[in-house]
């Protein structure tokens, strides 16, 4: 309904960019799962190819589904761009500068996607399954963002990221991001140097904070509904004997 300062017209005009529950956050869970399962297997120009599309897609769904502002959405399509671009020349020149930028782009837009997303579940009014597997999303898109942080740093630097290990794989620079997020510290994978040691300090920090923070708020106040009913009726089976008159 139109009102006369028009605020119900644009209500109106915003409701398109809610999504139905279906195409929420477990949509991009499932994106995240293919984006790793992608890096596995990243021993092929075309498959990197592929890599660069579902990683940016990623990020895109992420960003619609938390209701991103359109400049940041903006972003995300230069960046989608980019991908197309490094895409096509990775299939004749393998690790140029353009793969790397683009690395780089999308682990920015990893960081970003996390904070609209916190932001998005955090208006909602309780805490239910969408709201835990945004949380989850947004844990999962940082330790991914840092991943690709050091695959960029791997293509851009001209000495080798992890010392006598040499550059890493996709994969190795993933698996290396989540061991050093949860601070579980396997020792086999080391930074030779910066910019490499300051990123992963970073990303330690900001991955505890996080977890002990916005994910342990959400877990703490969730509660299936059928947990709350056993309650209710051990209330009510005692009001009748605590209005027993007294002898």
């Amino acid at each position: 309904m139109a009102t006369p300062d028009g605020s119900g017209d644009a209500a109106t005009r915003r409701r398109p960019m809610r999504l139905p529950a279906r195409h929420g956050y477990g949509l991009v869970l499932l994106l995240i799962v293919l984006t790793y399962v992608l890096a596995l297997l990243a021993d092929r120009r075309w498959i990197v190819m592929v890599l660069l599309f579902v990683q940016t897609g990623t990020v895109w769904q992420a960003l619609r589904t938390s209701r991103a502002r359109p400049g940041v959405r903006l972003g995300a399509a230069g960046v989608f761009a980019l991908a197309l671009v490094a895409a096509a020349s990775n299939l004749f020149a393998e690790r140029t500068p353009l793969t790397g930028l683009t690395f780089l782009g999308a682990s920015v837009l990893y960081l970003i996607a996390p904070v609209s997303i916190v932001r998005d579940i955090g208006f909602h009014r309780g805490v239910n399954q969408e709201t835990m597997f945004g949380a989850l999303t947004a844990y999962l898109l940082i330790g991914m963002a840092f991943g690709f942080a050091y695959q960029c740093v791997a293509v851009l630097q001209t000495g080798p990221l992890f010392g006598d290990a040499g550059d890493p794989a996709l994969s190795q620079a993933l698996f290396f991001s989540f061991v050093t997020m949860t601070t579980t510290g396997y020792g086999d994978l080391v930074p030779a140097g910066n910019p490499a040691q300051s990123i992963a300090v970073l990303e330690a920090l900001i991955g505890q904070l996080f977890l002990v923070t916005a994910v342990a708020k959400v877990v703490e106040n969730w509660r299936p509904r059928g947990w709350s009913r056993p309650a209710v009726a051990s209330r009510g089976a005692a009001e009748p004997e605590e209005r027993k008159p007294a002898p």
